[in-house]
């Protein structure tokens, strides 16, 4: 499956929008050159609802978790979410910097956020995921290849690789051998 990808615009076509306020323009000079995996769940260890998009929205209710309380000012986002059943929702067009890897560094360059794509799969850091959401995430790294030369043959970490220490994520749930597989194949 190809995921269509405006190139001008940044954005996927035929896959849920909810536009984030969290994000602004790249740097003069940076195009999207690496790729990192994040792993997100709202509640935490509880998968579906709608309190990712809330959150990416800056409309997360503090009232309706006791979590949401210590997350509510934070002003974060993603390019794109991949659920447990593989569907995709956008948040930020690839052209743009979405502010999801914080304080970070990449073969030596710091504020990975100028530089890269951040794909967060629902998820837990000691936990799997799903088949379906591997295939859709070879989909549109491939997608992301086709769309942006900068990206083919790109780097695809984990967050925890550019901010180790500070973060975990996917964690050791996620199967590195079994991503590299099928965009081999």
């Amino acid at each position: 499956m190809m995921l269509p990808i405006d190139p001008a615009t940044g954005w996927l076509r035929g896959v849920a929008q909810v536009p984030s306020p969290n994000c602004d323009e790249r740097p003069d000079g940076c195009v999207p050159e690496l790729i990192v995996v994040h792993s997100i769940s709202l509640p935490p260890g509880e998968f579906g609802g709608p309190a990712i998009d809330a959150f990416f929205s800056n409309a997360l209710r503090a009232e309706e978790h006791p979590y949401f309380q210590e997350i509510i000012d934070l002003r974060v986002s993603a390019h794109v979410l991949i659920r447990r059943d593989g569907t995709l929702t956008q948040y930020v067009p690839f052209t743009q910097r979405a502010w999801h890897a914080g304080e970070s560094q990449h073969c030596g360059r710091s504020c990975c956020n100028d530089f890269s794509v951040g794909i967060e799969l629902e998820g837990v850091d000691d936990g799997p995921f799903e088949v379906a959401q591997y295939a859709t995430l070879a989909s549109l790294v491939r997608a992301l290849e086709a769309a942006y030369p900068s990206l083919r043959g790109a780097d695809i970490v984990g967050h925890s690789d550019i901010a180790p220490g500070r973060k975990t994520d996917p964690g050791p749930g996620f199967d590195w051998q079994h991503l590299a597989e099928l965009l081999s194949g």
